[in-house]
């Protein structure tokens, strides 16, 4: 299993915004999803000049949010 010290080290630092690669690590996903989950609007960026960062309260909220999908299903449009 890969070494979670990173995470840590990430999660730990009092900075408000991650980079997109932060978050990737994070939510342990590679760094071209996160970018796909912003452009889709399911993880909001804040832009500071042409860089993009995300805040550790948006990953948290997007991880909730898809906690309450799972234990929420919502029903296919074929069941009916």
């Amino acid at each position: 299993m890969d070494d979670p010290q990173p995470l840590r080290d990430v999660m730990a630092a009092d900075r408000l915004l991650l980079t997109p690669e932060e978050a990737a690590t994070v939510l342990g996903i590679g760094r071209k999803t996160v970018y796909a989950l912003m452009k889709r609007g399911e993880l909001r960026a804040v832009h500071i000049g042409r860089s993009c960062r995300i805040s550790q309260a948006e990953v948290a909220s997007y991880v909730r949010r898809l906690d309450a999908a799972r234990s929420h299903p919502q029903p296919s449009p074929d069941a009916a």
